[in-house]
């Protein structure tokens, strides 16, 4: 983002401002970013030069003695960038008006949702975690618990990050009395990397995800393809999901017949769905996700008779 000097210089740009326009920075006497201590509470402070060296933003941050503190940029996907003392940081071209100072000379690590995110304080606490984090007020914090239950954390709960390995935390869609209104970051993940399409339904209070157009066995059924229902009871993904239908009905080639145990009707979202009476109580809570029930679904319908 190349600065291009306007016919008239003003008083203070808002960097803010500039990247949500999608512009360049104007010429002007100052430039307006925002800084954070540990509490990561933003104030805007204000910089003469559109690449002002760590040491003048510490300096206009008001952090004393400036030689003690630690400053990072928190770039546009929430990952930090060291920012030294005497480097000078270019605001027209990095995407972000938000830097963070600590008083400390190491960082910490932990991950969320397979994320490595780190943190000037051998302390976090689960609000810290969530704004670092960007983590919606939708999902619960639940700290993995290895060869344990995973244990959802609160606004007010510290951990010690200083203490041997990395602590791990996962999002979970918190559940409401409309069911669902998204799907647990693990999912989400495990669906976009996979490049597989699904819409997300709610009715009745039941939640399910509909996996379109999955390929089937080739020669095995009357069609090629199929969509694929999964519903989601209460307290997904800790609980179990059973069963699941596709849509259009399938028949399989050979004998001319729907599958055993997949000739009973359910209806959803207005469609007459093909019931598949498959059920497993095994469920790790933690571990098992949407990736667990297309897998079960897959070996159903390729071991269909």
């Amino acid at each position: 983002m190349d600065e291009i000097p306007p016919s008239h210089p003003i008083d203070v740009d808002d960097l803010e401002t500039a990247i949500r326009e999608g512009r360049h920075l104007h010429e002007a006497r100052a430039y307006r970013i925002k800084v954070a201590d540990e509490t990561l509470d933003f104030r805007p402070i204000e910089v003469v030069d559109p690449m002002p060296l760590g040491r003048q933003i510490l300096e206009a941050a008001g952090a004393q003695p400036i030689d003690e503190f630690s400053l990072f940029a928190l770039l546009p996907h929430g990952d930090f960038e060291d920012v030294r003392l005497d480097e000078p940081f270019d605001l027209r071209g990095r995407g972000t008006d938000k830097f963070i100072y600590f008083r400390t000379d190491r960082l910490f690590k932990f991950a969320i949702d397979n994320r490595q995110m780190e943190w000037g304080k051998p302390l976090i606490s689960g609000l810290i975690i969530r704004r670092l984090a960007a983590v919606g007020p939708e999902y619960a914090i639940y700290l993995e618990v290895r060869g344990g239950q995973d244990r959802e954390i609160q606004d007010q709960d510290i951990f010690d990050l200083s203490k041997p390995g990395i602590e791990r935390f996962i999002t979970v869609i918190r559940e409401t009395t409309e069911g669902l209104t998204a799907l647990p970051a693990m999912d989400r993940t495990y669906l976009e990397d996979h490049a597989i399409a699904y819409e997300l339904i709610c009715e009745g209070g039941q939640a399910g995800v509909i996996l379109k157009n999955v390929l089937l066995p080739a020669g095995k059924f009357d069609h090629a393809q199929a969509d694929l229902l999964i519903l989601l009871p209460g307290g997904y993904p800790d609980a179990c999901p059973d069963m699941f239908f596709t849509l259009p009905w399938l028949r399989l080639t050979e004998a001319g017949r729907y599958p055993t145990c997949a000739d009973v009707p359910h209806m959803c979202g207005g469609n007459r769905w093909q019931r598949w009476s498959r059920h497993s109580g095994a469920w790790r809570p933690g571990v098992d996700g949407l990736h667990t029930m297309i897998t079960r679904a897959r070996h159903a319908i390729e071991g269909a008779r």
